[in-house]
């Protein structure tokens, strides 16, 4: 059986002398990731009749065919293999659609029964599906991670797949094997396979220092970008992965820089005296958003995201803030008070053809488009909940209960919305999420407190 081979860097080589005292230690160089998908043309459909969320799933342990020393884990590829699993359960068990059991519940297969379940044994366990896998220390001194997917009714193989991963990155194997169940199980994209950028604060309220972060979907692989020398904030991820855009203040004035992830330079995109906000790419990554107060009236502009001359898109009193752009690039949301009080209005990319999406007493602050395109999460300023509404400002849904919740952001595939907490008494902030109907609400682990989320699309 021949192998389709796709090979694909990951976006974590060790950078070059970074050009701002603030950037932090580097990030670790990374390996290669190669897919590989030994499955000819495999098929089959899902038996399970009934919501996903009552869907029974077993996730063993993965099988080793030898028990080989791996600098991923000190006990060898039998420990990673338990390891691999829990991070799958951990995935799958999150999102909220699943109930997987995990390895510490399950007997563990052995390595010829990956690609031969026991069906008998799995279907006693009332399990619907089985994901099975194995770990396999190479030559070269790589790992080769396998994912199989089987349907427990049909008594049959769904999908298949495996990578070729340096041990330091044995967990984004775990990831695409959850990334792939999900989506073979709900015709979605996945998601797991992505990464989170946000802001690190520390220190007393009234002098947060505030350090620009980036972590793994489910926290983990955490790092700091920058020392905190300068204030940092609002990061968000470039269409490719590749870079990072996100405000500095320092010496008190806003600088608009553009990190790359690879190399660790960065580069100044834009800076003014004048108090400056929110930058956002464009979906093509050509451009970036931004809000500038200037002369005391607040507007938003475009700026090439290789620098330049800026344009301005609004020109009406008041405070125009934000901007978020659909999935297409044809319009942008943002946020404005000239009506009176703050509310959410579209517009063409171009500036042209203004107009109110949102009305009632609620305030609409920090809209978002969804990548699906099909709905805008936002801040409801009034009761500081999150929300979510149609492009057209209809169908209104009130998701989140906290005390103050704000800054949506989504996953890169539109079902799972992010957003910081503030609580009442001590100030704290953290990171949470919640699936679109409003339950499945979960905080994401931290070291320290977190605010200004932001999700970027699913690793290349």
């Amino acid at each position: 059986m021949k192998a389709l081979i796709a090979t694909f860097t990951i976006l974590l080589a060790a950078p070059l002398a970074a050009q701002n005292q603030d950037l932090g230690e580097p990030l670790p160089e990374g390996g290669e990731v190669e897919t590989v998908e030994e499955s000819q043309g495999l098929t089959g459909s899902v038996s399970f009749e009934g919501n996903l969320d009552d869907l029974g799933i077993a996730i063993p342990a993965f099988a080793t065919d030898r028990d080989a020393p791996t600098p991923a884990n000190a006990q060898g590829t039998a420990a990673l293999g338990i390891e691999l699993a829990r991070v799958i359960t951990s995935d799958l068990r999150n999102n909220g659609l699943f109930k997987p059991t995990g390895p510490d519940a399950l007997p563990r297969p052995q390595f010829p029964e990956i690609s031969a379940p026991n069906y008998a044994t799995w279907s006693n366990r009332g399990a619907e599906m089985l994901v099975q896998g194995y770990v396999r220390a190479r030559g070269d001194g790589r790992l080769t991670v396998g994912c199989y997917l089987y349907d427990m009714a049909l008594r049959s193989e769904l999908v298949r797949e495996g990578w070729v991963v340096q041990p330091a990155d044995w967990r984004r194997a775990a990831h695409k094997c959850a990334d792939l169940v999900y989506s073979r199980l709900t015709g979605e994209s996945p998601f797991f396979d992505s990464r989170i950028a946000y802001i690190a604060e520390t220190g007393p309220k009234d002098n947060r220092t505030k350090r620009l972060a980036i972590m793994d979907s489910d926290g983990a692989n955490h790092r700091f970008i920058t020392t905190g020398r300068s204030t940092a904030l609002t990061p968000r991820y470039s269409p490719d992965y590749r870079q990072l855009v996100y405000l500095s203040y320092v010496d008190g004035n806003p600088r608009i820089y553009v990190y790359d992830i690879g190399t660790g330079r960065q580069t100044l995109v834009t800076e003014s005296a004048n108090p400056t906000f929110a930058p956002r790419w464009s979906p093509d990554g050509r451009y970036i958003l931004y809000s500038m107060a200037v002369g005391g009236n607040t507007d938003i502009y475009r700026v090439s995201a290789q620098g330049g001359r800026s344009e301005r898109l609004t020109d009406t009193p008041g405070i125009d803030i934000g901007g978020s752009f659909s999935p297409d690039g044809s319009q942008i949301v943002f946020e404005s008070d000239r009506s009176g009080n703050q509310q959410c209005y579209v517009m063409n990319a171009d500036g042209s053809n203004q107009r109110r999406i949102s009305f009632g007493s609620a305030r609409c602050a920090t809209p978002e488009w969804s990548p699906r395109g099909d709905q805008i999460a936002f801040t409801n300023a009034s009761t500081f909940n999150v929300s979510v509404m149609s492009p057209s400002g209809g169908n209104v849904r009130r998701l989140t209960s906290g005390w103050q919740d704000e800054a949506p952001t989504w996953s890169p595939n539109g079902r799972i919305i992010q957003f910081f907490r503030t609580e009442r008494n001590s100030g704290a902030t953290s990171l949470w999420q919640i699936d679109l109907t409003g339950e499945n609400l979960r905080e994401l682990p931290t070291p320290v407190d977190a605010s200004d989320p932001a999700w970027g699309p699913i690793l290349p």
